[in-house]
């Protein structure tokens, strides 16, 4: 069901629409979305290059080529050419805002164009004081704070490589990770506020120092209450000014995210300046329809590839709103009381903060808030079901575009989402992002079409890794994405396609159920679930029969109120019998307190797999990438 079709006037009121007529003047003119995303996938040259000009990406040292080879891994991008990400990032105003920062720990804080080209330039000459220089990694314990964004600009302006973890991260995460890359500058708060809650982290702090023997300076950003002894304050690094950007080469690092951490040692993926700046001038002007003047909120922690995602809305000319502490507090909403505050053009959410926004009613209470201003709700980081399309709807209007997107830390952008040239379509993500040749395949690498598959990338993206930290041979690399399909690349999710392009992502591929030969997405089977007016909340995991039977459907649920009694039991199993299949009818249903998800909301199935099959749960994940730590307690075998 299309709930909002290509509005008449997108190719006037739109950045997508300006880039249309920018390319038929160029003599390349598209009638819709799939003729567009066609030629992106096909001449790479062309497309690339043409997101280079449009955006106006400026090279110090050109090019004589895009894409040379288009094999991959290893794929070469814009061989020869130099640049800066940061150069790109601070180009307002000078008087017009570009940084708005909420939190609940000190007063909201603007910055100005003006005001933060200068801090970058301030904080870019400390850390060269501090011997930074190019290829050497600056990493951040820091909150979704402007100091973080200064402090990334100016690595990034040095060509250092830059990683953060959030500081509710406890000691052992933050070492697995940056221990990885062997810093040497470190910076840091020494506690914070959470809603009401005040934390000290200056033990954590001390922990981490002594977990990183390779970092030389310590930066304490004050943040709260509480000081660090045998720091460099803040204050001290932004004495003196020295502007410039280091150019580059186009694949030189300019940060590394991490994998969650659920599924092994968190992987170090490391992305260069140029893949992520044309990666995210295409998705945030394109997709996103972001340009100079908007306002881009969207709640995330510096964990999380959507805070470099968020950071990146500066690339396009808008201002963005950083949001620090609980998301919750005081109440759901919150969030949106700041978008009213801000004229939010952009609001990203996840799909459950949208869910239990519905499921509380707060249809009414958004209805008094002047949100006049915005024109995309982005949703990502775990399906959206179809209830979760209406309500939009029904509460924004049409004028909103809903624009549900999946993708990753891999490619720290989108693979799949919407945009202003395609419909939205209810419970359905629009169709690949332009660039990104996606497409599902079945188990002999056979492109399938309206039938679950893997999503996989069959032609390179600049935004692919550059590596993984430390994996000197890219044997872990090829691993990773490569060992299936060569050649291809594997994402890891289940997903299926439907004739008009649209798709639906149906959960993580290693957590597909698959009962009597029958696959299912664990994502169909949450939508049936927890429509039921009695679940909060719930989790599936399947234990295969080594003999090859049934084996043993285990769901978890989170009740809203009441017990899970046999009435209760009845009700779900007929709901899953109906909707999905026999099959899927649970051989045992357990109410839990709690379903343990990771903190950018993943629910996380094959960690509690290995737990209910004997694995010990400080084997299987650290407890503080759970975004509740007492999560797994309700999963682990007895002993």
């Amino acid at each position: 069901m299309i709930l909002r079709p290509v509005a008449p006037d997108v190719r006037e009121t739109t950045e997508i629409g300006r880039y249309l007529a920018w390319l038929a003047d160029r003599g390349h003119a598209f009638d819709d979305y799939a003729a567009l995303h066609r030629w992106s996938v096909t001449d790479l040259d062309g497309f690339w290059s043409s997101i280079k000009d449009f955006f106006g990406v400026r090279f110090h040292a050109p090019t004589s080529s895009v894409v040379p080879d288009r094999r991959m891994p290893g794929t070469e991008w814009f061989p020869g050419a130099t640049l800066n990400y940061a150069e790109h990032a601070l180009g307002g105003p000078p008087d017009d805002v570009a940084v708005i920062a909420y939190s609940q720990t000190r007063d909201r804080t603007e910055l100005t164009w003006g005001e933060l080209r200068d801090q970058v330039a301030r904080a870019r000459a400390g850390l060269a004081r501090l011997g930074v220089g190019r290829g050497d990694r600056v990493v951040a314990y820091l909150p979704n704070i402007p100091e973080t964004v200064v402090a990334y600009l100016a690595a990034a302006s040095l060509g250092a490589v830059w990683a953060s973890c959030a500081p509710e991260f406890g000691v052992r995460s933050v070492v697995d990770r940056f221990g990885q890359i062997e810093p040497r500058v470190l910076l840091t708060v020494a506690g914070y506020r959470y809603g009401a809650k005040d934390v000290d982290r200056r033990a954590e702090v001390a922990e981490i120092r002594a977990g990183l023997p390779t970092v030389e300076h310590v930066v304490h950003v004050p943040y709260g209450e509480h000081d660090l002894p045998d720091t460099l304050s803040w204050h001290d690094l932004l004495t003196e000014s020295a502007p410039g950007f280091e150019p580059v080469g186009f694949a030189h690092p300019l940060c590394v995210l991490f994998s969650s951490g659920t599924t092994g040692k968190p992987k170090a993926i490391v992305h260069g300046h140029g893949g992520i700046l044309l990666e995210h001038l295409k998705n945030h002007g394109l997709s996103w329809d972001l340009r100079p003047g908007d306002r881009m909120l969207w709640f995330s922690t510096t964990a999380w590839m959507m805070w470099n995602a968020l950071v990146s809305g500066l690339l396009t000319g808008a201002s963005i709103v950083l949001v620090d502490g609980n998301p919750l507090y005081p109440d759901l909403a919150w969030q949106w009381r700041l978008a009213a505050e801000t004229r939010a053009t952009l609001m990203g959410a996840s799909p459950g903060f949208l869910m239990a926004c519905r499921k509380a009613g707060l249809d009414a209470e958004l209805s008094r808030f002047d949100l006049s201003a915005l024109r995309q709700i982005g949703a990502a980081g775990s399906p959206l079901p179809a209830e979760g399309y209406h309500w939009v709807r029904d509460v924004f209007g049409p004028g909103v575009l809903l624009n549900v997107g999946s993708g990753g830390t891999d490619v720290c952008s989108g693979i799949v989402q919407g945009g202003p040239l395609q419909p939205v379509v209810a419970g359905e993500i629009s169709g690949p992002c332009l660039g990104v040749d996606a497409q599902a395949f079945d188990e002999h690498g056979v492109p399938v079409v309206g039938e679950l598959g893997e999503l996989v990338i069959t032609a390179p993206m600049p935004s692919m890794p550059v590596g993984f930290w430390g994996d000197d041979t890219g044997s872990r690399y090829r691993e990773t994405y490569f060992s299936t399909y060569p050649g291809v690349w594997r994402h890891g999710d289940w997903i299926r396609f439907t004739p008009e392009g649209s798709c639906v992502i149906a959960g993580r591929s290693d957590a597909t159920l698959n009962r009597g030969g029958v696959r299912l997405g664990t994502a169909e089977f949450y939508a049936v679930v927890e429509e039921l007016p009695e679940i909060d909340d719930s989790l599936v995991v399947h234990l295969e029969d080594p003999a090859g039977g049934n084996g043993d459907l285990r769901l978890y649920v989170v009740l809203r109120d009441g017990t899970l009694d046999a009435p209760l039991r009845e009700k779900i199993a007929t709901a899953l019998k109906n909707a999905l299949s026999p099959r899927h009818v649970p051989d045992t249903i357990t109410a839990v307190p709690v379903i343990p998800r990771n903190r950018t909301g993943k629910k996380l199935e094959l960690p509690v797999k290995k737990l209910l099959l004997g694995a010990r749960a400080d084997d299987v994940v650290g407890r503080d990438v759970l975004a509740d730590p007492t999560a797994l307690d309700h999963f682990e075998a007895p002993a």
